[in-house]
């Protein structure tokens, strides 16, 4: 019993040391990098009293981290990775609301979040996304935002941050891309995509997940390469 405990106690201290340590990495990452957007909706979005979605690939989410919006909400994973990045978004200003569908194998929270992430959207605020989280396949937006969409009339916004230099660690699933201190991120948006009446949700689904694959494959084909989707991908692109 007492090694069972000392266990536990190594494991909080190890993912509390891990929490601060990632977001002493976004916060000096936010104030060494240099970042621009790209095709930017969102004045007109907010000049319209339009809600709005964004939806980033698990890849970039250190770089959507970096330049979230205060008062943005976030879906993070019930797992150990996601107790270091919550901390980070926590002190970014963002409301994180905890939980996935676990790709299938059963709910972790995910109904609960999605349920918060709806009423967060609906009292004014964005939310973002990392779509094809928490475990892949990479590119393969689940339905989450999809849904999150159609109940609440935003809009997604399809973002692919790219930065001029970065760390990609290959051995990732997702091939998690780290931008390097002191370099220039460009946030690149897509137009925004809404429900049309009478779509179905596995269309919208579609929709997103088409416009994030080939978006990422326009600028950063190498890395787009990877995706689930990329035959299909490169071959409309072509």
């Amino acid at each position: 019993m007492g090694r069972a405990v000392a266990k536990r106690i190594l494991k909080r201290t190890l993912t509390l040391v891990g929490a601060w340590l990632a977001a002493a990495v976004v916060f000096g990452l936010r104030y060494s990098c240099r970042i621009r957007w790209h095709n930017d909706p969102r004045p007109q979005l907010k000049a319209a009293n339009k809600n709005y979605l964004f939806c980033v690939m698990h890849a970039h989410q250190v770089m959507a981290t970096i330049d979230a919006e205060p008062g943005c909400g976030a879906m993070v994973s019930k797992s150990a990775d996601g107790d270091m990045i919550a901390l980070a978004l926590t002190l970014r200003g963002i409301k994180v609301m905890r939980g996935s569908n676990a790709n299938g194998r059963g709910d972790r929270g995910g109904r609960t979040a999605l349920a918060q992430l709806q009423e967060h959207v609906e009292q004014g605020y964005p939310v973002c996304m990392a779509a094809d989280g928490p475990r892949g396949p990479r590119g393969r937006v689940h339905k989450g935002i999809a849904h999150l969409a159609q109940q609440t009339g935003a809009v997604v916004i399809v973002v692919v941050p790219q930065a001029s230099r970065k760390w990609i660690f290959t051995s990732t699933w997702d091939r998690m891309q780290l931008p390097k201190p002191f370099c220039r991120i460009d946030g690149h948006c897509s137009n925004p995509l809404e429900s049309q009446p009478g779509e179905r949700l596995e269309a919208f689904r579609r929709r997103i997940e088409q416009t994030l694959i080939d978006l990422e494959y326009k600028l950063d084909p190498s890395e787009a390469a990877y995706n689930y989707l990329v035959g299909e991908s490169l071959s409309q692109a072509a």
